[in-house]
Formats: C-alpha cells, sequence, structure tokens
C-alpha cells in the first residue's frame, strides 16, 4: 500500500472520528426544554448570516469563531448553557471549547430544528 493511500485512510478515519464525537454529544429534546426552562443561557454559534434567517427566541448569538474571544459573554462558568447550530456539529465543537475553559453544564442541543418548541 502506497504512502497516499495511507494518508487518506487516517484523514478519513479522523474526520469520521471528531464527526461522531462531535454529534455523539446531542441530547433528547426534553433535556434541553427542562435545562432551557430552569434559565439555561440559550447560543447560537452559527453565523450572523444564518441567524438573520431565523434563530431560537431568546437565542443570543456567539459564531463558533468568536467563541473563545467572547468567554465573558457566558457568566458564570457554573450557569447552565444550551448551544445550537444547523446541524449539531459546531455545537458539539463549542461544547468541547467551553469545557476545556471552565463550563461544568454545557447541552449540544442539535441544530435549530431540533430545539424544543416555545
Amino acid at each position: 500500500m502506497s504512502m497516499k493511500s495511507i494518508s487518506a485512510i487516517l484523514t478519513i478515519v479522523v474526520l469520521l472520528s471528531l464527526t461522531l464525537a462531535c454529534h455523539a454529544g446531542k441530547v433528547d429534546s426534553s433535556v434541553v426544554r427542562e435545562k432551557i426552562k430552569a434559565g439555561a443561557l440559550v447560543v447560537d454559534v452559527r453565523t450572523p448570516a444564518e441567524v438573520a434567517a431565523g434563530a431560537y427566541p431568546g437565542a443570543i448569538n456567539i459564531p463558533l469563531d468568536q467563541l473563545e474571544k467572547r468567554l465573558a459573554d457566558f457568566g458564570d462558568p457554573k450557569h447552565p448553557v444550551v448551544l445550537y447550530c444547523r446541524s449539531g456539529h459546531r455545537a458539539g465543537l463549542a461544547k468541547a471549547v467551553l469545557e476545556k475553559n471552565g463550563f461544568s453544564d454545557v447541552t449540544n442541543a442539535g441544530g435549530l430544528k431540533d430545539m424544543p418548541p416555545r
């Protein structure tokens, strides 16, 4: 097997692992509903252009690429945070960033379509 083939296989394995890891953290909508009812901060990690097309009521927009610069916008690291995006992938990445920075109650709600009705 050539080095090019091995490299391609390893790349595919890494990408699949990252995709599965990001989606694995998505929880049931009843959990999300309870977190929101209890006062969780709801954060849309999509781009401003995506948010302009529609967002969850009461959510704040902190795009994934601005997350680390805007950690103070999340407030108390112990306060519950519910994240969503389009599919759950970016919300999963955002969850990992927040947890790495000491946030202890972070939920990946998946995509906007997965959010509970308001």
